[in-house]
């Protein structure tokens, strides 16, 4: 199953918006990100967090009409975020898109990428969209989503990450290790139309964007 999650950050809406709701089994909320989905026209299926970002004309027009609501204390361990994609782990989801969680506050932006290290989050799936950039996980081997001249950065994420390989990009790492805080990984660009990273340890933060953005 494939779902959404609306975060509660900066909303810039990606090209193939119409495509992914089509596909999604499940869109879900966090607190705040019902604000995006409002703007949109679409009622989720669920709002979760603490909801002190919510709307009260929000929850008075959805409730009535099958949107579920679900509360949690303000003083919690977990972000609304994280809680959002814990339920849509437990739901079945398998493929998650992350809309709206980056900009406004850097804190949470931070803690929302760092999520992607997480691992109870492992081989989740999850990609956060930003306009035509994504930000996901690669932890072993992965085949790129990426057109010609389409600008890849690799980061680590949460240490060193060694053995890297890519093929089909501009500046190739073979079997290399690029160190956690190393800038070195930012703004190779896509020269084959099947781009790959193989990695042997740790784990991967992949940006892809256009050359323009």
């Amino acid at each position: 199953m494939q779902a959404i999650l609306f975060a509660n950050g900066e909303f810039v809406r990606p090209s193939d918006l119409v495509k992914l709701l089509a596909a999604a089994g499940l869109v879900i909320a966090a607190d705040g990100g019902s604000l995006h989905c409002r703007a949109l026209g679409l009622r989720p299926d669920l709002v979760i967090g603490d909801l002190d970002s919510l709307d009260a004309a929000i929850r008075s027009d959805w409730e009535p009409n099958g949107v579920h609501f679900l509360s949690f204390p303000a003083e919690k361990d977990q972000t609304d975020l994280e809680l959002a994609l814990l339920h849509a782990k437990d739901a079945g989801a398998e493929k998650i898109s992350v809309l709206g969680a980056l900009g406004r506050r850097w804190d949470h932006s931070i803690a929302n990428l760092l999520l992607l290290g997480n691992p109870q989050f492992n081989n989740l799936g999850i990609t956060f969209l930003h306009g035509e950039q994504r930000l996901f996980a690669i932890q072993g081997k992965a085949q790129l989503e990426a057109i010609m001249g389409e600008r890849v950065s690799l980061l680590p994420l949460n240490g060193n990450v060694t053995g890297i390989t890519t093929h089909g990009l501009k500046y190739p790492l073979n079997s290399e290790t690029l160190l956690f805080g190393s800038s070195r990984g930012v703004s190779n660009v896509v020269v084959d139309d099947k781009p790959e990273i193989e990695v042997q340890t740790g784990t991967l933060l992949c940006v892809i964007s256009s050359v323009e953005g």
